[in-house]
């Protein structure tokens, strides 16, 4: 891709993107996000109606009364997004491609987050981390992000979330918000980062998938290519016992990946290509804000 086209793509994603972290989600960001960071601030005497979790026992047995620990809101937060650049991310048979679609949520997340003056960083991953972008603020750096996330090229072409999932925690010491952007064909087991992840920070995953991915037409021999392995495989799809063995193997994964995320605590968005995202977000973003 040259200059000036890589140049077009930044301005349509930034024109379209920006807009809608503006009129739309700037608000819904802040109610659901804003709050969740909080750092200590003082202790005072426990009165009727606290939290007995927040008293502080070290100074309750030094006052032998009971005290408990204050906290306010930081005035910013840092939110991480771990996007996932493996192969399956270019699969696109109806609507556009997944990682069209993933660059378009990764940058109204991003500029949603500048309206409230927080910071921006992003963690690219396959079966590896392959290049971590540290948060800083503005929309130079925002730009830089989407550009980067348009071009940029893998060393491999596999996934890996429990290992994007154990960098985070390991690389951020402060908490932050962080979105998981993949369409979660992962064969590993990333439960316990998950949920490591998710109790340091403040984790939401958002699923990006094509309608075939789910299920196969009815359209006789193809050949089908794994865009993570590169394996070529000939597919009957006018067996009805095939395209049942596809639905069902679909189904299962969604079933897993919905337990797993539950059972960490994590709220999940599934978002089709061939729909619209914004309704999705909105309702993530809601859900969250109305706990």
């Amino acid at each position: 891709m040259d200059a000036n086209e890589l140049l077009k793509k930044v301005r349509k994603i930034e024109i379209k993107t920006r807009g809608l972290s503006q009129n739309i989600f700037a608000g819904e960001y802040h109610t659901a996000f804003k709050g969740r960071g909080v750092i200590f601030s003082e202790v005072r005497e426990y009165q009727p109606g606290d939290d007995v979790r927040d008293i502080d026992w070290n100074v309750t047995a030094r006052q032998n009364k009971p005290f408990v620990k204050v906290y306010e809101e930081e005035r910013e937060l840092t939110m991480m997004l771990l996007i996932d650049v493996s192969g399956s991310r270019n699969f696109g048979a109806v609507g556009e491609a997944k990682k069209e679609m993933m660059a378009e949520i990764a940058a109204t997340l991003a500029f949603s987050s500048i309206q409230n003056n927080d910071k921006v960083g992003v963690i690219f991953f396959s079966d590896r981390v392959e290049k971590f972008i540290p948060p800083k603020k503005g929309k130079k750096h925002i730009l830089l992000i989407i550009r980067e996330i348009i071009e940029f090229k893998p060393e491999s072409q596999g996934t890996d979330i429990d290992c994007v999932l154990q960098f985070m925690t390991n690389a951020l010491k402060k908490r932050c918000t962080a979105f998981l952007l993949s369409d979660f064909i992962d064969s590993h087991d990333y439960f316990r980062s998950m949920s490591i992840a998710n109790r340091k920070h403040d984790l939401a995953a958002i699923q990006v998938y094509d309608r075939r991915d789910a299920t196969l037409p009815d359209v006789g021999l193809v050949r089908m290519r794994d865009m993570e392995t590169g394996a070529d495989i000939w597919v009957d799809t006018s067996s009805k016992k095939v395209r049942t063995a596809y639905d069902k193997a679909w189904y299962a994964r969604q079933q897993q990946l919905s337990q797993t995320v539950g059972r960490c605590g994590v709220d999940l968005a599934s978002i089709s290509t061939d729909e619209d995202f914004v309704k999705s977000l909105l309702a993530l973003f809601r859900n969250r804000g109305g706990r």
